[in-house]
């Protein structure tokens, strides 16, 4: 993969809290933060400051400088205060790769891969939502990521990864993994960087959207794109939740991928569709939010996000009266789909992380999110749920087959990279998915005690050695700094000198 370094620089339309980045110097990030730079923090970590020169930073906003003098001020552990300070800006710091006010269009990269995943945006912008209100023209950006994705969405529902909009002027990036996979229905390269059909993407682009209104109640990207982009997300649903043989036994298939051909996710059986599903109420998925090839197709965490996702769709469009048709559409698909769940893969109190419908279940997690350890953080229960409470013990232990512990890390991984490299993301999940003071203690500096020296959030890390994949991988640090601003006001007293809570934007 076409790695992207700052010194590419991000063309912007200017505001008064964006900065266009000219400096000719600027470093390669992905090569910037492999190495400690800047001073380090006063605590035993000693973590560096990875913050990119102030002219190098591809979007510059004064309500997120405030949020980081505000936190280092009130964060008892100086090394805490450094990974918020690293993390916390680190999508608009170096990810803003395209963003024009007038056209309304902004591209926005996962890090070190040069491509725009509807997951991984709306992941990354999560922890911005309470400034929006105050910062115009950071909402300004947001709205624009939101249009252009339902640019993608309405011209291609099934696929979650893309190239820059035309208008950029950025050349499309050559995805070697994607050499010789076959995707019906067909796509261009230029427009889509990956077409792996992942539920979850869709629920991004959703989750984005109403993230949006409710902080700012604007209901100016309610346009063209976005009503043919929900129109997409219902096409899908229909079709994905339809049996894979109808009555009379002839095939349904929507959507398929090859694989194979060196692809990362292996060929897939029966000429690229996968494993036959039988109709429950839940929504099928192809891949993982790993990117990752699922082996049965209701991805339950996936479906739970939906149900979340589409009961917030109808409340965005009630509050702003408009589509009432659609509203009462989503919320039935809501419900089926959340009844579903609770009906078709609970057993003895734990839920499967996929099922079929005929009775096949596999019971394990994934550490990316929408996983089983995040159902609470997604807003589908709450965690003191006894469904979750016993399905959480059986995730963070031996009987979750991509649990791992070693002598200085432990978490949920997932085939994506391999079964002995847990993520830092899945003991993030694990904090949002508890009350425990200890717990949460634990889940945080065993995260905080593994970045290496380079104060950034790692995509995995070896149980062996000091392995780690991603240096930069900008979902996981905005999900880090998204956990410690729930901390502050969840748990102040823990993270906290003074122990009073803390709310961004108020």
């Amino acid at each position: 993969m076409n790695l992207l370094g700052l010194k590419s620089l991000v063309t912007v339309a200017v505001g008064a809290s964006a900065l266009l980045s000219t400096a000719a110097q600027c470093p390669d990030y992905t090569s910037f933060s492999q190495k400690p730079q800047g001073s380090p923090s006063s605590g035993p970590l000693a973590l560096p400051f990875m913050r990119p020169d102030p002219a190098c930073r591809t979007f510059n906003s004064t309500a997120v400088e405030k949020v980081i003098v505000d936190m280092k001020a009130r964060l008892k552990d100086p090394d805490l205060a450094r990974l918020f300070e690293n993390t916390f800006p680190n999508t608009l710091d170096t990810t803003v790769k395209y963003f024009n006010k007038t056209e309304n269009l902004a591209f926005i990269i996962t890090g070190d891969i040069t491509a725009q995943w509807l997951r991984d945006t709306a992941n990354q912008f999560a922890h911005y939502h309470t400034l929006l209100s105050t910062d115009k023209d950071l909402a300004t950006l947001v709205k624009a990521v939101i249009n252009n994705e339902a640019r993608y969405v309405s011209q291609y529902p099934y696929c979650g990864a893309f190239q820059p909009p035309p208008e950029s002027g950025l050349a499309p990036s050559h995805n070697d993994w994607a050499d010789g996979v076959i995707v019906n229905p067909p796509v261009n390269n230029q427009t889509v960087f990956e077409c792996k059909y992942e539920i979850d993407s869709l629920c991004g682009f959703l989750k984005l959207s109403r993230s949006y209104y409710q902080a700012t109640k604007d209901t100016s990207f309610l346009n063209d794109n976005w009503y043919a982009a929900v129109d997409q997300i219902f096409r899908v649903i229909r079709e994905q939740s339809q049996s894979t043989f109808d009555e009379n036994f002839n095939f349904v298939s929507y959507y398929n991928w090859t694989g194979g051909n060196g692809a990362l996710s292996p060929a897939v059986p029966n000429a690229g569709n996968g494993e036959p599903k039988l109709y429950t109420g839940l929504v099928g998925t192809h891949h993982r939010p790993s990117d990752d090839l699922s082996t049965f197709a209701f991805l339950v965490p996936a479906n739970a996000m939906l149900s979340v996702e589409l009961s917030h769709l109808a409340d965005v469009l009630d509050s702003a009266k408009q589509a009432q048709n659609i509203s009462q559409q989503a919320r039935k698909y809501s419900s089926t789909i959340k009844k579903a769940i609770w009906d078709t893969t609970l057993v003895d109190n734990v839920f499967a992380y996929e099922t079929n419908g005929f009775g096949g279940r596999y019971v394990m997690d994934d550490a990316n999110v929408p996983s089983l350890l995040s159902l609470p953080y997604l807003g589908f229960l709450d965690k003191s749920h006894p469904a979750y409470v016993k399905t959480r013990k059986v995730l963070l232990s031996r009987n979750n087959p991509y649990y791992a512990a070693g002598k200085n890390f432990s978490g949920i991984g997932g085939p994506h990279v391999d079964a002995w490299h847990p993520w830092p993301m899945s003991q993030i999940s694990a904090i949002f998915g508890t009350d425990n003071n200890q717990e949460i203690l634990k889940s945080l500096y065993l995260v905080a005690n593994n970045t290496h020296g380079l104060g950034l959030i790692h995509e995995s890390i070896s149980i062996y050695d000091a392995g780690y994949t991603r240096p930069w991988f900008a979902w996981a640090n905005s999900y880090f700094a998204e956990m410690l601003l729930d901390l502050a006001q969840r748990k102040p007293h823990l993270i906290f000198k003074d122990g009073k809570p803390y709310v961004p934007g108020q």
